[in-house]
């Protein structure tokens, strides 16, 4: 059986890109990094950024979209993309000729890998999240949420490893700097989730639970990833494998 590998290369609201291989085909998800830190954090782990096959996009959001064209013009990369998406992004994105468009729900195949996209209730035109299957091994982005949506449970349950949002505690969200109408938007309906919130999904998990999660897009001002990874713990075990996608450098190399 292939194994999956994955890294992230950024994560959180200054950008976002997440690298996924298996059984010969190689895919970034999301381009909110400048093209050439993309290409050296990829190299950090023997990996060359013009070998990728596809980089495919979550949502319109800058920090999710803004170096797409880069990605796809300079690296040679086809960019996969939904209509809505693509046409709801503010940031130009300059000339694309090579564009490949999917509707949310759509299962993309790239050789024996499929990629299930799956719509979340986040404040963006079109949002999707990935789950990555290549010979039964299952591996989740799941970032940018809105809230703990039905079917999310289902999803966490089913897979075998996961990038799972952990976007900021609230005591530091009640407490912090930002105007309430921003603090309100986090919370709510289409904004992102919790520590507490993936913690309790985590929980919840009676099927099966990952064997891992990555803790995944944390506010810069609002969390901690010690308290992120603690509160995933502190739900499920303290030795249950819970990393870190950093905000500020290139992830570990993980296998699911």
């Amino acid at each position: 059986m292939s194994l999956v590998l994955t890294f992230s290369l950024q994560s959180g609201s200054n950008g976002n890109s997440i690298y996924v291989e298996a059984n010969g085909t190689r895919l970034l998800f999301d381009a909110g990094i400048s093209g050439a830190l993309a290409a050296r954090r990829m190299a950090e782990h023997g990996r060359d950024i013009r070998s990728v096959d596809a980089v495919i996009i979550s949502h319109d959001h800058v920090d999710h979209i803004r170096c797409a064209g880069v990605f796809h013009r300079k690296f040679g990369i086809p960019l996969y993309v939904t209509r809505r998406t693509l046409a709801s992004t503010w940031c130009s994105l300059g000339k694309l000729c090579d564009v490949h468009y999917f509707e949310s729900g759509d299962v993309l195949r790239f050789g024996h890998v499929a990629v299930h996209t799956i719509r979340t209730p986040h404040d963006a035109a079109d949002g999707v999240v990935f789950v990555v299957e290549c010979e039964g091994r299952r591996l989740g982005i799941l970032t940018d949420l809105g809230h703990p949506f039905a079917g999310l449970q289902d999803i966490l349950e089913s897979i075998d490893a996961a990038y799972l949002e952990c976007n900021y505690d609230p005591d530091m969200l009640e407490r912090g700097p930002y105007p309430l109408a921003l603090k309100a938007r986090i919370r709510g309906h289409g904004g992102h989730l919790s520590n507490d919130e993936s913690a309790e999904l985590l929980r919840a998990c009676r099927r099966r639970r990952p064997k891992w999660i990555a803790v995944a897009h944390l506010s810069e001002e609002n969390n901690h990833p010690q308290l992120a990874v603690g509160a995933q713990r502190a739900a499920v075990g303290w030795d249950y494998p819970v990393y870190h996608a950093s905000r500020y450098s290139t992830s570990g190399l993980w296998a699911v």
